[in-house]
Order: structure tokens, then sequence, then C-alpha cells
């Protein structure tokens, strides 16, 4: 492949985040996204919504956790099999089928993160 392929390849529309051109020769363009770091459980405020998806049915979600995705995920599938019941971790929330709030915010804190239920 020559250069040129190469540099327009790397610099496509969905790698460029925003840059469109730069004028300064020595930029270096660095696409990675850092994620924060994970704080710890004592320093999290988790709250804990009741929400409807399509067709009526309830999910509790859980919002607010700061830190890397594979501890929000494992955090996901530890409240999933507290709850025996099925979910997602996205869009940096968990989403729990069934409405689990009471049993989520008391092991929450059992386990010394802040949590409490919001919304209406």
């Amino acid at each position: 492949m020559p250069d040129s392929d190469k540099i327009l390849k790397d610099m496509s529309k969905k790698n460029r985040s925003g840059i469109i051109y730069s004028t300064n020769p020595e930029f270096e363009f660095n696409d990675s996204e850092d994620e924060p770091e994970t704080l710890s459980p004592g320093q999290q405020d988790l709250r804990v919504w009741l929400d409807r998806k399509g067709g009526g049915k309830v999910i509790t979600v859980v919002k607010g956790f700061i830190g890397i995705t594979a501890d929000l995920e494992a955090l996901g599938k530890q409240l999933k099999a507290l709850c025996g019941s099925g979910g997602t971790v996205k869009d940096l929330e968990i989403q729990i089928q069934g409405d689990h709030r009471d049993k989520v915010i008391t092991w929450l804190t059992s386990k010394a993160y802040k949590a409490k239920k919001a919304g209406g």
C-alpha cells in the first residue's frame, strides 16, 4: 500500500473525532480515549432509577458509576446475579430487568457504595 493511501486510511472520518486539519507540523493525532480511573466504592455516588421500556416492561437502572468499562461490567454482572434477572451494561449504566431497586440499594450500601433512589 503506498504511503498516501495509508495516511488517508488512518485519517478516515471515523478516526478523526472532530480534527479536520492542523497547521502545526509537529501535530500528532491521538485517537485514544482515556477512561477515568475507577473510584473506590466509598467515592462512587450511584443513583438507582426505575424506568419503563417499550411494552410497559420495567427495568432498574444504576447510573453514576465512574471508572473503566470492565469494572462497570463486573458490577453489572454481580447485580444481575443478585437479582436473578437478566440485564445489560450500556451507555455507562447498568440495566436490570424488573423492579429491584430496594435489593440493589441494600447490596450496594453493604459493599460501601453510596447509593440512593432517584427519579419519581
